[in-house]
């Protein structure tokens, strides 16, 4: 029985078909939420990301994958877009759950709360209390409607659509950019139905001063533009919910089309 022998290019082609989809994984997991981010710990980012490549590299065409040396520049460079196509895929995600943040922020400081502040671990920074409770609220929508297993299949899609050693087109990266527009109209769209019923609630006050000069409005105005909000708030979730899932819809696709060139 003749021994097992194994050269530098077979151990270095090995290793390049295993870790070159898990750079790519785990830079999903680097910046996605929910499942990665600054939130979890770096230890389960990895073995996420380790037993993920592990469950999905039998369905890969490694075959089809560039052989070259482990330490060469070539590498180094197809290395880099493994992690810069991870990124970009997290990426997306996050700009829905930012929308989110910056809807709540909005909501928070016209209700007069935009001073109550929690830590926020996803970003690392204070965020109104608002912007925690929507976060919390679209994190188990995420959840119940399974978009994580989506965003994971699209990364296991995107071996095929856009296989190791083909960079990001640059069409990918202007619809990269065009799809951080919806921040601001995601944001405005979850935001909008309780800023107009404290918008209401402002104007009725402005009303109630010019007729009631002596009505003292710091004392008067705070509790009731509170009040309203939380109505608003408790009024409006159910809508949130639609808005959320309608933002996830249209996220799908557009991974896709910066995935698949």
């Amino acid at each position: 029985m003749s021994p097992l022998v194994l050269n530098a290019d077979q151990i270095g082609a090995a290793l390049a078909s295993f870790l070159w989809p898990f750079f790519r994984i785990s830079a999903v997991f680097a910046v996605m939420p929910v499942l990665g981010g600054s939130e979890v710990p770096v230890r389960i980012r990895v073995a996420l990301a380790l037993a993920i490549t592990i469950l999905v590299l039998p369905v890969l065409d490694t075959a089809a994958m560039p052989v070259l040396p482990a330490l060469s520049a070539e590498a180094m460079v197809v290395s880099l877009q493994q992690i810069i196509i991870g990124v970009a895929t997290g990426l997306m995600v996050l700009m829905v759950f930012n929308a989110v943040l910056v809807a709540g922020e909005s909501i928070a400081v016209t209700m007069g709360l935009g001073f109550a502040l929690m830590n926020d671990p996803a970003n690392g920074i204070q965020v109104p209390t608002v912007s925690q409770f929507y976060l919390l609220v679209a994190t188990l929508l995420f959840l119940a409607l399974d978009a994580h297993h989506a965003v994971l299949g699209l990364v296991v899609d995107s071996f095929v659509w856009l296989p190791v050693g083909q960079p990001l087109a640059t069409d990918s990266m202007w619809a990269l950019a065009n799809w951080s527009a919806m921040v601001f109209k995601g944001a405005l769209a979850i935001a909008l139905p309780a800023l107009a019923a404290m918008l209401a609630a402002n104007l009725a006050m402005g009303v109630m001063t010019r007729s009631a000069p002596q009505l003292n409005l710091f004392s008067v105005g705070f509790p009731v533009t509170m009040t309203v909000g939380f109505l608003a708030i408790l009024l409006t979730l159910g809508g949130f919910g639609e808005t959320f899932e309608r933002l996830l819809e249209d996220m799908m696709p557009d991974i896709r089309a910066v995935l698949e060139p």
